[in-house]
């Protein structure tokens, strides 16, 4: 098997993975509360992210690499799982999933402002699209049945915006410190935050531990070993042999897995009207995420191949790592 191949293999593996989270949090959010089930996720990850960073032997972060690290592990595997946990109880995965489909536009938001990445057009009108799609699914939600009429559904959605807004800004604080120390040192530290900033709801996780059912608590282990360290782990090992570009294209298939894992598992499926809004979602990203062409002359390279220079290359690189590729992309010049 080719290096291509295995690449791509881990990628399907990140994304079926990531799916299977939504299903797994909902299943076990019929038990846990949202920051007890975040707590039980990340003591498993963090046991076994520790593992693997002592297998690695890449030795403790330094000391510029530390701000990066905190934020996005409070952020990302702290104030994500918790939002997200809620909003999770409130609606259903597929819905869920395609809410936080928004979170590259949020990404490509907050770099332009705080990493100084600077902001496009295409950006703007895929925050306008996204936010239709956001709009529909909540009048959608809303006439949506349950304890406290239509409110608990929108509230969800509300909840599903905040865990974006929080995955985005979470990663904004890793891009500094994946300068200066490695992703297994970035992404176990980053989980062992985040488990410090969830320890207040040890109580909460102790009591529910002690009467759940044995398939709630499977659930627990499976998204703290899976999800979390195993689909976080294949990601870095595909990132590294692909375009980030074509990597971060990826990730648009996890709500479409969602829906199906989810009617097939729990036999919930989002309303028609849902599904609409959320295409409405991933259609603004697809926006904010298009390619432009760059002005900079190509360069023949032996045997025929064109190829950009890296200097150029790089100043097209986003947050979220929209690498331009050479074919097709770039226009003779005049």
């Amino acid at each position: 098997m080719s290096d291509n191949s295995r690449a791509a293999g881990a990628a399907a593996v990140t994304v079926v993975l990531w799916a299977s989270a939504f299903v797994a949090i909902r299943s076990a959010g019929g038990h846990f509360s949202p920051g007890a089930l975040a707590l039980g996720r990340l003591l498993v990850a963090s046991l076994a992210l520790g593992v693997m960073w002592r297998i690695s032997g890449d030795g403790w972060p330094p000391r510029a690499a530390w701000p990066g690290i905190a934020g996005s592990g409070v952020l990302w595997f702290g104030l994500y799982m918790i939002t997200l946990n809620w909003g999770e109880r409130e609606v259903d995965a597929g819905t869920a999933a395609l809410v936080v489909t928004i979170g590259p536009i949020l990404i490509a938001l907050l770099g332009g402002w705080l990493l100084r990445e600077g902001f496009t057009w295409r950006l703007g009108a895929g925050m306008a699209v996204s936010l239709a799609g956001i709009t529909v699914v909540s009048v959608s939600e809303s006439g949506t049945s349950g304890s406290g009429g239509g409110r608990a559904p929108v509230l969800g959605v509300a909840l599903c915006v905040v865990a974006a807004v929080c995955f985005a800004a979470g990663v904004v604080f890793q891009k500094p410190a994946l300068g200066h120390a490695t992703a297994v040192q970035v992404t176990t530290f980053g989980c062992f935050a985040g488990t410090a900033a969830c320890l207040p709801f040890a109580g909460q996780l102790v009591s529910q531990l002690g009467s759940a059912p044995a398939s709630y608590t499977l659930n627990v282990v499976y998204l703290g070993l899976f999800p979390t360290m195993l689909g976080f782990t294949t990601w870095a090992y595909a990132l590294a042999r692909t375009p980030s570009g074509k990597m971060g294209a990826t990730t648009y298939a996890v709500p479409g897995l969602v829906v199906v894992m989810s009617w097939l598992i729990l036999g919930q499926v989002p309303r028609w009207l849902t599904l609409l809004g959320g295409a409405l979602c991933l259609a603004g990203v697809a926006v904010s995420r298009g390619r432009k062409r760059s002005l900079a002359p190509r360069l023949r390279l032996e045997g025929g191949r064109e190829q950009l220079p890296e200097q150029v290359r790089d100043a097209h690189a986003v947050i979220v790592g929209q690498d331009d590729e050479a074919g097709g992309l770039i226009r003779e010049p005049d």
